[in-house]
């Protein structure tokens, strides 16, 4: 007949005395209080390992710490992973390690990866841009939380000092970058969901707000202005330059001399180099290749078309042209994006084929067929556009007051 183990009550638990030998006091199924020589009490669950059949103990901690009452569901709890084929010993060692991890995940950790993946996505100066408003308005707060740990309301009273001041816009792109990361953490595992899914909704929606830009006729103020600027000739060649190949600022900024392609007067940017991660060419004017001619003395030794001041083995910051137009009396009139719109303006008035100016924007859609063609097809039509346009603002420097069209002016400079 097999032996009945009598239940331990709760006063022979703690009126168990050390001897001079470790020695058990048993529960029960597997349930056993270990008493140490120096007093300490352990709980033990015996049981077989699955599989191995091999004898083993899955230690539950000390009483009293761990009550008779809590050692029992311990031990009901590690029958019924047995019951199911689970080592008790090995499930909390896995779950040990799921924690372990989780809390290691911290947001800024997460957010890196989510970067890492975005960067084949997107422009270095954006993937730069991104990162450096999570730093400043993010991570000092949320950074070190576990992925699984951010909630909306910590998340929302980090951005509310940014909204109460009325930066609508960063409040927005930053709902948006978080929202990113947590999607990735959902679709990476570590999260089951995204509590900041609505998050954007706790916030003023921001008044949308074009780039500042001239209209058309203004263009020959903006030249005569810039013919006059106390600026660097560096700088002047860079919003020329900008100004006549129509490309966004961060793609001015980094024309590297590698890149021009002067046998066939194209100018081929790299895919990583571009906003939407999509090689982009430009056809050079005439006026394009005498601004390469103007600036070559200067930077010819670098590897930058605007080499940096104070490195010449870097391209000039991509703000250089804001802060320059700010300066000659353009603030809150233009800025170096809007250099964009005025030649599509301008463009468009003109009469010029919608699709061909979209293509000189370098903007691109949805369909990749066609945007293939574009690439292939539209460059030809568009070496007549930049020609034009290029013609177009030297008429409107009136007096020769452009650089590309003042031979005076190049070798004064030069």
């Amino acid at each position: 007949m097999a032996r009945t183990t009598k239940p331990l009550v709760n006063t022979e638990v703690k009126q168990a005395k050390p001897k001079d030998k470790v020695y058990t006091l048993s529960d029960g199924g597997g349930l056993q209080l270990r008493v140490k020589p120096n007093g300490s009490k352990l709980w033990l669950f015996d049981y077989y390992r699955p599989y191995t059949k091999k004898r083993t103990s899955l230690s539950f901690g000390l009483y009293p710490a761990i009550s008779l009452a809590e050692a029992r569901g311990k031990r009901e709890a590690a029958r019924e992973l047995l019951a199911k084929g689970i080592d008790p010993k090995e499930h909390r060692e896995e779950q040990a390690r799921i924690s372990e991890t989780a809390h290691n995940n911290t947001f800024r950790h997460i957010a890196a990866q989510w970067l890492e993946v975005k960067k084949s996505k997107v422009s270095a100066s954006h993937a730069e841009d991104t990162w450096r408003s999570l730093e400043l308005h993010i991570f000092p707060a949320l950074g070190n939380i576990p992925i699984h740990k951010i909630t909306a309301i910590k998340t929302i009273d980090t951005i509310n000092p940014i909204a109460a001041k009325g930066s609508l816009e960063t409040v927005k792109r930053l709902c948006q970058r978080i929202n990113e990361v947590m999607v990735y953490a959902v679709n990476s595992g570590l999260v089951t969901t995204n509590p900041l899914a609505g998050i954007g909704k706790a916030f003023q929606t921001p008044v949308k707000q074009h780039l500042p830009t001239l209209k058309p006729e203004q263009l020959p103020t903006l030249m005569k202005t810039l013919t006059v600027a106390n600026i660097k000739i560096t700088t002047r060649c860079l919003i020329e330059w900008q100004l006549h190949t129509m490309v966004r600022p961060s793609e001015a900024a980094g024309a590297r001399w590698d890149e021009i392609d002067i046998e066939n007067n194209f100018w081929n940017i790299p895919a990583e180099r571009m906003k939407k991660k999509k090689p982009h060419t430009v056809p050079l004017s005439p006026q394009c290749l005498a601004l390469l001619e103007l600036i070559k003395p200067i930077s010819s030794r670098s590897d930058f078309i605007f080499p940096s001041d104070r490195n010449p083995r870097a391209h000039t910051n991509s703000q250089t042209a804001n802060t320059a137009l700010k300066r000659m009396g353009f603030d809150k009139q233009l800025v170096a994006h809007g250099l964009r719109a005025l030649a599509s303006t301008t463009l468009n008035e003109q009469g010029f084929d919608g699709d061909i100016i979209e293509a000189a924007l370098a903007h691109v859609g949805n369909n990749e067929v066609r945007n293939a063609y574009n690439r292939a097809e539209y460059i030809k039509r568009r070496i007549p556009l930049m020609n034009w346009w290029s013609e177009h603002i030297e008429q409107a420097a009136t007096g020769n007051m452009s650089l590309t069209g003042n031979k005076m002016l190049k070798l004064v400079n030069g």
